[in-house]
């Protein structure tokens, strides 16, 4: 079977302003507890590791020696070249592509694993992006997830609802605060593994992007004939 690569435009994606308040909002979301959660997304990861949305790359110095290669996609041009800058300084090999989440520039079954963080919440297309996903893992690999979603308090959906309908995706970079991580693993195919809901900051108020899940799915060992 000849291996299939998918092509996207480098700039396909442009949130300029986006980026640069995500550069720094990211540096002190991780100093006010969210590094923790990036180490338990990461820990215990080998072989070869495709990262979608890799932003800034602020997972790339969090990955165990075990990972033998990082192929890292991030469509936006000012947060890719913050990403290439913290590459150089990783502990292990990371390429930074230009590439969206729904046209990854991977071959098919190439990694061993792929990590989403902070990022389906703005994928344009969501089954397209975990259909791609599930393209360029070998079969019984692993995708590893940390996401904000639903708020399980019924007050904070409301608003999340109406937040996702009107401003919220015009200021945060296409960003929805109440996408469903787990259906959408589940509709797309994967086989759910352990995962945990969690809070984000563990402490203080609530926001529309409090609620979170970390966990693991995996793609099946054989697809349907």
């Amino acid at each position: 079977m000849q291996l299939r690569q998918r092509k996207a435009p480098e700039d396909s994606v442009r949130h300029p302003l986006f980026a640069r308040v995500y550069a720094r909002m990211s540096v002190a979301a991780d100093r006010g507890g969210v590094a923790a959660h990036r180490a338990e997304l990461l820990a215990g990861l080998s072989g070869r590791v495709v990262e979608i949305g890799a932003g800034n790359g602020l997972n790339f110095a969090r990955y165990p020696a075990a990972v033998t290669d990082v192929v890292a996609v991030e469509p936006e041009r000012s947060l890719r070249r913050l990403a290439v800058g913290a590459a150089a300084r990783a502990p292990v090999p990371v390429d930074v592509r230009p590439g969206t989440a729904e046209a990854l520039p991977v071959e098919d079954q190439g990694f061993d694993a792929a990590v989403v963080s902070l990022v389906l919440c703005t994928v344009r297309d969501v089954p397209k992006a975990l259909a791609e996903i599930r393209r360029v893992l070998r079969p019984g690999g692993e995708l590893r997830f940390f996401e904000h979603g639903p708020a399980p308090e019924p007050g904070m959906a409301r608003v999340q609802r109406v937040l996702d309908r009107t401003v919220w995706p015009a200021l945060f970079g296409g960003c929805h605060t109440s996408r469903d991580t787990l259906a959408a693993l589940g509709g797309a195919g994967f086989e759910l593994g352990p995962y945990r809901a969690l809070r984000v900051p563990e402490k203080g108020p609530r926001t529309p992007t409090s609620a979170c899940v970390l966990g693991a799915a995996y793609r099946p060992g054989a697809d349907p004939l």
